[in-house]
């Protein structure tokens, strides 16, 4: 504790300030403790008390400091209405993105969640002021273009949100400078601030894009029905036409006929014929029997006058 007796009141404040900055930006409000904070500062909790009354009255100086700077960059900034537009869209980008940069852990600090007894001056209530004075900016680009007023409040708070939510990304990822960063956001705002539209619908989730889709699908339904229906229709024509016809086929009738011609004419041969055969026969049966008989009356005249002799 000797060395705490060196310190004026002064570098005692500004100790417990720093130290107080860097518990809030990588511990929360919630989670720091007065306890906490005298060890850190290596003094007992009443010297942390006698100066800020406790933690809320810490917090309420580094968020007040912290505001304080970035208020008079951003302020510095947008302090030129007659500068071209892009210019300061240019300048507000690179005046965040500097803070950051130069005050990484009061950052931190605004951009975390702060304690119910928020103080007056919050992060949310600054960049409130900041996107009042873009919307001033921004009202005089609309009105030089002829655009509906009605919107600038709402592109105000976008350019802002943009701007800081996309510096909150890059403090803990800084894989490219703040030149190269700013350039990104400058891009993306700038050109389409350029190519605002004066009545600007959604294209595709509009209930009058939904309902364009449904009759655009119920028209593709229809045709497709239709289709399938003649398909039907015209397959027991394609079904009649791929059947063989006997009558349309010459060929086979001719080949046919002439099966038939061919057996007829075997058919009638073959009765022509039987006639002849059957003559034939009987006339081989009246042969053969007359031989036959005469052969037996010859025979049995010869074996009776041999009888007769020999007796």
């Amino acid at each position: 504790m000797s060395s705490t007796s060196r310190m004026t009141s002064y570098q005692r404040r500004e100790q417990l300030i720093a130290i107080g900055r860097s518990l809030f930006a990588t511990e929360g409000f919630e989670a720091v403790s007065v306890e906490a904070i005298a060890a850190a500062a290596k003094v007992s909790k009443p010297i942390v008390y006698e100066h800020f009354g406790g933690k809320e009255g810490l917090y309420a100086v580094v968020v007040d400091r912290e505001m304080r700077s970035l208020n008079e960059a951003l302020t510095s900034a947008l302090s030129d209405p007659g500068t071209h537009p892009r210019r300061i869209v240019e300048r507000t980008a690179l005046a965040l993105l500097t803070y950051i940069e130069e005050h990484a852990e009061g950052f931190h600090v605004l951009v975390r969640d702060s304690p119910t007894t928020d103080p007056s001056g919050s992060f949310s209530s600054l960049l409130g002021d900041v996107s009042m004075r873009v919307e001033e900016i921004l009202t005089q680009t609309f009105k030089s273009q002829h655009l509906p007023l009605k919107g600038v409040p709402y592109y105000a708070q976008m350019l802002v949100g943009l701007t800081v939510f996309t510096g909150q990304y890059w403090a803990d990822r800084r894989k490219v400078s703040k030149e190269q960063l700013a350039a990104h956001i400058v891009n993306l705002a700038w050109y389409g601030l350029s190519r605002l539209q004066a009545k600007p619908e959604l294209r595709f989730e509009s209930a009058k894009a939904r309902k364009a889709e449904e009759r655009r699908l119920a028209k593709e339904a229809k045709a497709a029905a239709a289709a399938e229906s003649q398909t039907a229709a015209a397959k027991p024509d394609a079904d009649t036409a791929e059947a063989p016809s006997p009558v349309t086929d010459t060929t086979a009738v001719d080949g046919a006929n002439a099966d038939t011609d061919s057996h007829t004419d075997a058919g009638t041969s073959s009765h022509d014929e039987g006639p002849t055969d059957d003559a034939t026969s009987t006339a081989t049966g009246d042969t053969n029997g007359d031989a036959t008989g005469d052969t037996g009356s010859d025979t049995g005249s010869d074996a009776g006058d041999i009888t007769g002799r020999t007796s």
